[in-house]
């Protein structure tokens, strides 16, 4: 049994699962801000505990189950299924927003190829995890990297050249790895939003 928290407006015209990594779960302000913009703009979001709280606990203690990133997948997997079979969701367009090791397991479940699946966006992500699944992913896909973040920056630089289909590389200047400096955070919403809204809504509002 998994935790997660599912925040559908009305009128949603996609839904986007919130894969966490790293430690973090479905309370992550971070994630939560940018949850929070998305459904203001009229898509539903799923924050949701890829661990329980039995394998957090093991994992605050040993750090490797957040690194497993084919269990992580798994769980995102299921979590896709979960909405397809949910009454609110069932029929909405699938988006995955995965934050630190989640953005590798939000990359490797899309490169699976749920039908439902429409978009991925990543947010100081370590898309370099999601290995060889990188250049089967299909879906337009928006790395998001803070620009004093030089190490993941390079990261995601390299990653994009081996993804699949659309992809694009956006960095937010004197940003750091947790996107705390200024408005930092608030454009990584925006951008996100418009992402999302472009591939799961066709409501873009820019090109």
């Amino acid at each position: 049994m998994l935790d997660g928290d599912l925040g559908v407006p009305s009128g949603a015209r996609g839904v986007v699962l919130f894969a966490h990594g790293s430690g973090s779960g479905r309370f992550s302000p971070r994630n939560r801000h940018v949850a929070r913009l998305l459904r203001e703009g009229g898509i539903g979001t799923l924050l949701l505990d890829l661990l329980t709280p039995e394998e957090e606990q093991i994992d605050l203690r040993t750090a490797h189950l957040r690194f497993d990133i084919g269990l992580l997948t798994g769980r995102v997997l299921i979590a896709t299924d979960w909405l397809a079979a949910e009454k609110q969701t069932a029929g909405l367009h699938v988006g995955y927003f995965g934050a630190s090791t989640g953005a590798a397991a939000a990359l490797k479940a899309a490169a699976s190829g749920p039908a439902s699946v429409r978009a991925v966006v990543s947010r100081g992500g370590r898309p370099d995890l999601a290995g060889d699944a990188l250049s089967l992913v299909r879906v337009p896909t928006l790395l998001i990297v803070g620009g004093e973040d030089t190490t993941v920056l390079r990261l995601n630089a390299e990653a994009l050249e081996h993804l699949g289909g659309e992809r694009r590389l956006e960095v937010i200047p004197g940003a750091g790895h947790l996107f705390e400096e200024n408005d930092a955070l608030d454009r990584v919403a925006e951008l996100a939003r418009d992402w999302f809204q472009r591939y799961l809504t066709g409501q873009a509002n820019t090109p």
